[in-house]
């Protein structure tokens, strides 16, 4: 994928949930009751997994104690999300595993202090999978990225009395956080995209932890912005042919040239501040859209009142923060193309795919079209 984007000669950053998956990695190591405490979960689910027997007097435990009928979960280990469902799996479990662990034999049981110690990573881990679900939506762009980083380290940094067992893995993911996301407000495509997306304008001072990061961001739209004015004004017109300036006199006058860098700078400044600037700073002052909102639909319906601004976020909004829509599409084409489907053209394949991924927006559900 990352080659794909530089022969496209395409801006291409990295996968945010592969970064949070690094973050989340660090935090899990840092302790190493965590990590006793994972494995013998893990010895655990495995004993079921490999035996259908031990299975089936689970599930006769959970009726007995009138529990729904639920399959503990595997993880994996490249997938830390994964070991969050384990342990969810395994906590709701805890009544039928302990019944369980006084009629039968099991390759590890769990002390008092791993409970809770599971429950406390449970729960500190849950902001991270929220997090990952929220970015890895097909919708999600990169606008959402500095918002959301700006949240998660918000909940990690408060302090809570029930963190004994647990501080110095919250101390650590935040480490983590911090310093796999320390330029990501310095990055154009990121703090550009957070200004563009009308849910997030006016808490720019809470998201952007630097002045300096907020003040950039916002040169750096006006910039963009005024790029699409000038290429607009640029387009060839029917105008009278342009006279040819006399021919100066070459001079060796430094000050004369210090008055024509001066002249430029000024001239591009007054572009700038009565064209572009307005309208960054316009849109800037109005009120926000709700959070569930689509920010496309918004600079649809405000086009025609920004027309430069509403082209450059078009384009910043549509980059995806992770690769996770990608290898989903990636996956479907083994759905498409396989033994019994072995024969089908690659542009014919290629047809196939653009359907399954785009058909939704043309196609509305039949409850929707009712």
């Amino acid at each position: 994928m990352v080659k794909a984007m530089d022969d496209m000669e395409v801006t291409s950053v990295g996968c945010v949930a592969h970064t949070l998956q690094l973050a989340v990695h660090e935090g899990l190591l840092s302790q190493r009751s965590v990590i006793d405490a994972l494995a013998t979960a893990r010895k655990i689910v495995g004993h079921f997994k490999h035996s259908p027997l031990a299975y089936s007097r689970l599930e006769d435990i959970q009726k007995d104690l009138k529990m729904d009928i639920k399959r503990l979960q595997q993880d994996v280990q490249v997938r830390w999300n994964s070991s969050l469902y384990m342990l969810q799996s395994i906590l709701e479990q805890k009544r039928a595993l302990s019944v369980y662990a006084a009629d039968y034999s099991l390759p590890a049981t769990l002390t008092a202090n791993q409970w809770t110690l599971m429950e406390k990573t449970a729960e500190v881990l849950a902001p991270f999978e929220e997090l990952t679900r929220d970015v890895s939506n097909p919708t999600a762009s990169a606008a959402d990225v500095i918002p959301a980083i700006t949240a998660l380290k918000r909940v990690l940094s408060r302090e809570k009395t029930t963190d004994q067992g647990v501080r110095t893995m919250k101390s650590t993911l935040l480490e983590a956080v911090e310093t796999r996301f320390a330029e990501v407000e310095e990055k154009p495509l990121y703090s550009i995209a957070t200004l563009v997306d009308p849910r997030y304008k006016d808490r720019q001072v809470q998201f952007f932890t630097k002045s300096g990061n907020l003040r950039l961001a916002t040169d750096n739209l006006i910039l963009e912005v005024a790029k699409i004015e000038r290429a607009a004004s640029e387009e060839p017109e029917a105008a009278e042919p342009m006279r040819k300036t006399p021919r100066q006199e070459a001079s060796s006058s430094l000050g004369s040239v210090l008055d024509e860098i001066l002249e430029e700078n000024q001239l591009e400044a007054r572009s700038v501040s009565t064209s572009a600037d307005v309208q960054v700073q316009t849109y800037l002052s109005e009120q926000t859209s709700p959070r569930k909102s689509n920010p496309l639909h918004y600079w649809k319906d405000n086009a025609s009142r920004f027309p430069s601004l509403a082209a450059v976020a078009t384009r910043f909004l549509c980059a995806p923060c992770t690769s996770v829509d990608s290898e989903r599409l990636f996956s479907a084409v083994s759905n498409v193309l396989d033994e019994k489907r072995n024969r089908l053209s690659p542009d014919r394949v290629e047809m196939l795919i653009f359907l399954k991924k785009n058909l939704h927006l043309i196609v509305k559900p039949e409850s929707e079209s009712e």
